[in-house]
């Protein structure tokens, strides 16, 4: 009976989305408001998504209590109230989309959660805007 638990996490952070290779107009044509060289911030909210089996001993898929601790030590405490251009090794030379968050993240959780299950990772960067990636 395969079944999805999901957690909630949240963390803050400012970024630049530019393209190093670009000169400023073509950055400023294709990124907009979001190339300011002064860098702006969200509110990132993240879901974690963990689909697998019940364990009949336990009567969970995964611990819910390990999922909020992993996503705390792994996610919010690496990326909260930092810039992801300058604070990071993640986006030292990757544009911080929220779509390149999202893959980071699950890439940094997959190597802790045991391959048996499934992953997917849901960012919003607003209330509007939002990635899933599956991996």
């Amino acid at each position: 009976m395969k079944t999805a638990v999901y957690r909630k996490g949240h963390f803050n952070a400012a970024h630049r989305l530019m393209n190093p290779n670009w000169d400023t107009k073509k950055n400023d044509e294709v990124f907009g408001l979001c190339n300011n060289p002064n860098y702006h911030g969200h509110n990132y909210d993240i879901e974690v998504r963990v689909a697998g089996e019940v364990d009949p001993e336990t009567g969970y898929v995964v611990d819910l209590k390990w999922l909020s601790d992993l996503i705390k030590e792994q996610i919010e405490e690496r990326f909260d109230h930092k810039n992801l251009n300058l604070d990071t090794v993640e986006f030292k030379n990757l544009i911080p989309t929220v779509e390149n968050i999202s893959r980071v993240i699950y890439e940094i959780l997959r190597s802790h959660i045991p391959q048996k299950f499934d992953l997917n990772i849901r960012v919003y960067e607003t209330p509007r805007n939002f990635v899933d990636y599956p991996g």
